[in-house]
């Protein structure tokens, strides 16, 4: 127990103090395996730990009809035995080796993480390989990990800011699978079979549509080695798929649930960018002075600390693969709403009439630059970006120039980009609580 608490502790400082330079100190490289699996990878020797992160394009959004949750499910069950290891087993493994193991299930990827130290990393890496290739889905496991989803749904629907969420995604992608939560729905998740697990993974974790970012105490000849004993054994493509691209429908609507608490959280959002329109950076920017930037963001300084409206406000990109939106949020007593909406719209017109000045375009440069390298404090943040960037098709120097993107948005860029976007009489809003002051549209 006490070699185990040690170990622990080892794996912390070390994920913890790893990399703390920035990105100008990050240099990337590419390897290439035998069976032509590819990652990037940044080498630091000064701890010995390893991070891999890895993304399958192709998430929860590609659920069959009546089985949503199934990539959730299997994110919640692959690490439950494997090969001829069965769930006790594999997770007491991953606990004595200080092996940290996850898988999520997002709408447009299906993602995993693996954290290991380096006397580990053979059994770590195959544990993932066997967690890849073969699941086990056992009986018990299985209906554990499903009692425990739907679990959470019950909550859910109990949770304020969940099904405002949820009925603001369902209100802007009618009919569409952007509409459909990703972790299901207590029947889906109840309609789910072993078949459908197995089918899962047997079509969509595939070499074609892998990215690997990888951080640590490696060589590159090793790394190489371990890709192909963890992925080499996929199937070279995923079955085809396609999620038409859509537009969210924003109209100005206001939806109103109420449930008997004092505030009421209020979500909204509109049509936005995907990551790859080239005016992305201006609209990160733009964001930043309008909701994006905490306590200095005109939304905070207008609606919280001049008038004392809400105890949260905030806006924000959501690029998707086949939608973009602007969206945002508000929590704030029930008696306060109708007012909080009012001046939420006026700022939105004001940015998108008058847009900013030179001395917010100025400040928000230097906030979005300065603190870009915060990103490179540890391992595990810099392989999750290695992945991002090749899900978004930036490049393997993107590091190297993202700041100098930010530095190339002119005041005319951002101006232009708030009077394209921002339209106060399109953005939807979903409230739930008892709210005072406001109505709901038909």
């Amino acid at each position: 127990m006490i070699k185990k608490s040690l170990s622990v502790l080892a794996l912390t400082l070390a994920l913890t103090l790893m990399i703390g330079g920035t990105a100008d100190a990050v240099t990337v490289e590419k390897v290439t395996s035998k069976s032509g699996v590819t990652a990037w990878l940044v080498r630091d020797h000064s701890n010995p730990i390893i991070s891999m992160r890895f993304a399958f394009r192709g998430g929860a959004a590609l659920d069959p009809k009546g089985k949503g949750g199934l990539a959730n499910m299997v994110a919640s069950s692959l690490d439950e035995g494997a090969g001829d290891i069965d769930s006790k087993a594999f997770q007491a493994k991953l606990e004595d080796l200080v092996i940290t193991l996850r898988f999520n299930a997002g709408r447009d990827t299906f993602s995993g993480q693996l954290n290991t130290l380096v006397t580990n990393k053979d059994t770590a890496f195959d544990l993932l390989r066997l967690a890849l290739t073969k699941p086990r889905f056992d009986a018990e496991p299985v209906q554990r990990i499903r009692s425990q989803i739907q679990a959470g749904l019950r909550q859910e629907t109990e949770d304020p800011g969940a099904i405002a969420r949820k009925t603001l995604m369902q209100t802007l992608f009618p009919g569409h699978a952007y509409a459909r939560p990703a972790n299901g729905t207590p029947e889906s998740v109840a309609a789910i079979t072993r078949n459908d697990l197995s089918a899962f993974t047997t079509r969509r974790l595939a070499r074609n549509n892998l990215v690997i970012g990888v951080v640590g105490d490696i060589k590159k000849d090793d790394l190489a080695r371990l890709l192909d004993t963890v992925f080499g054994g996929l199937p070279a493509t995923a079955v085809a798929w396609e999620v038409p691209d859509v537009k969210p429908q924003s109209a100005g609507s206001i939806k109103i649930i109420e449930k008997a608490i004092p505030q009421s959280v209020i979500v909204f959002a509109q049509k936005g960018l995907k990551r790859k329109d080239p005016e992305f950076y201006a609209a990160y920017v733009m964001n930043h002075v309008l909701g994006g930037g905490g306590f200095t963001s005109r939304l905070y300084s207008n609606i919280r600390e001049k008038r004392g409206l809400v105890y949260s406000v905030y806006s924000g990109l959501h690029p998707m693969n086949h939608a973009g939106l602007i969206v945002g949020g508000a929590g704030t007593a029930n008696e306060r709403v109708g007012e909080t909406i009012r001046v939420l719209k006026r700022e939105w017109s004001k940015m998108a009439k008058d847009g900013m000045t030179a001395a917010e375009l100025k400040d928000a440069k230097t906030y979005l630059t300065g603190s870009y390298p915060l990103r490179f404090t540890s391992s595990g943040s810099i392989a999750s970006m290695l992945v991002g960037i090749q899900l978004d098709n930036l490049g393997i120097d993107y590091m190297d120039r993202r700041n100098g993107l930010i530095e190339q948005v002119t005041l005319a860029d951002v101006n232009r980009v708030a009077a394209k976007y921002l339209k106060q009489d399109r953005l939807s809003f979903v409230i739930v609580g008892k709210p005072n002051g406001v109505k709901a549209t038909p």
